[in-house]
Order: C-alpha cells, then sequence, then structure tokens
C-alpha cells in the first residue's frame, strides 16, 4: 500500500514537471516580444449574474486587448460555458472587447468551451486555427499551452497577472494536469462539435 502511494505520488510530480517544462519556452511575460499568432484565446471563467467579469476573466481579457492592439494577432477568441440561457460566460466578453475598441467582426465566440481540453480541441476543428497565443493566468498557462501544441496547434502565452492567484489555483492545476494528459491518451471528444467557422471569417457569425 505505501509502495503504491509513492509510486502515486511520483507519477503525479512527473507528470507536473513535464508538462511545465514541455510549457516553459512558450511562456512570456510582455506582448513585446512574444510571436505573432492568427488569435489570442480567452478561456472561460466566471461571471457575475449581472454579466460583470471576474478579476481573472478581465485580466485574460486585458491582456488579449493588448495583444490586437500590439498587432500580435488579428482575432480574438472568447471560449467559455454558455450551456444554459442563464449561463452565458462569452458574451460579457464581447460587449467588454467591444467596449475597449476591438472591432465585431474580429471577435470570434466558442459558446462551447467547457474546459480547456475543450477550448483548444475545438479552435482546432471548429474555428480552423493555425496558431494561438493564450492570454490567461501563470497557474494556467502550463497545461492550456501544453494542450494546445499537442493537438497541433503553434501556440504561445502571454501572462494576465495584473491581479494575484491564489495558492488553491495552482494546486487545482496539479490534478488538472493529470487529466490532461488523460485526455490526450484517450483522445476525448468535446461534448459539442458542429459545423465550422473559420477564423478567417467574420466574428459575427458567432453572436
Amino acid at each position: 500500500m505505501a509502495r503504491a502511494s509513492i509510486a502515486l505520488m511520483l507519477s503525479v510530480l512527473l507528470v507536473n514537471a513535464y508538462i511545465y517544462a514541455a510549457s516553459k519556452p512558450y511562456v512570456y511575460e510582455s506582448a513585446e516580444g512574444i510571436p505573432s499568432a492568427q488569435a489570442a484565446v480567452i478561456p472561460g471563467a466566471a461571471v457575475s449574474s449581472k454579466g460583470e467579469l471576474s478579476p481573472i476573466f478581465k485580466d485574460r481579457a486585458d491582456t488579449a486587448v493588448v495583444l490586437y492592439r500590439a498587432g500580435k494577432v488579428s482575432k480574438i477568441l472568447v471560449s467559455g460555458d454558455n450551456s444554459t440561457v442563464s449561463h452565458n460566460e462569452v458574451n460579457p466578453v464581447r460587449k467588454y472587447l467591444l467596449a475597449a475598441g476591438i472591432p465585431d467582426e474580429d471577435i470570434f465566440l466558442d459558446h462551447a468551451g467547457f474546459d480547456t481540453y475543450s477550448t483548444m480541441y475545438r479552435a482546432r476543428e471548429i474555428f480552423r486555427a493555425d496558431s494561438l497565443i493564450i492570454a490567461t493566468q501563470s497557474f494556467h498557462l502550463p497545461r492550456a499551452i501544453f494542450l494546445a501544441r499537442s493537438l497541433g496547434l503553434k501556440t504561445y502565452g502571454l501572462k494576465a497577472n495584473s491581479e494575484p492567484s491564489l495558492s488553491k489555483n495552482y494546486v487545482r492545476e496539479i490534478l488538472a494536469n493529470e487529466k490532461a494528459i488523460i485526455d490526450l491518451m484517450v483522445d476525448r471528444k468535446p461534448k459539442y462539435l458542429g459545423d465550422e467557422i473559420p477564423l478567417t471569417g467574420d466574428g459575427r457569425s458567432t453572436f
């Protein structure tokens, strides 16, 4: 029993170390030196009942705006959970981006980005992305980049860290990294796929 527990702990540590090491070369602190890509991805996060973005979500959106204004991307892909009429993570971000001056035709909404794996899988299969910059916090970037690159997407990440991240977010990633490996191994299909909406088109078709 003790040996099994030790083996499990070592396995978890090795998986996490591997994901962090594999992703590290593609993580950037500022937009200045990051390579250009087709689109910035804003992974889903919490939205209040009034449609206000959580600090984490706002940081991600602001980081995507920085990338767009710097000419590093020409499109922004907003991913999140819109599984019910009352729960919509993506439309509030669209309104936020429009208020920041992003043209509506350059904003694409992924209403079925229920988790990071689904977001990256759908970016490839539905939105036909070939290169991405993920705008998210440092605790989330390694897994997001690892998943995207493992799915064949040329991907970089820009830290969205103006707000301090809670330690629980880093702890959560330990097991999330294990799930990421399993999802890739079994080639899990997202709950929803659907018709292609290429990023080369007009984002207004996704509203």
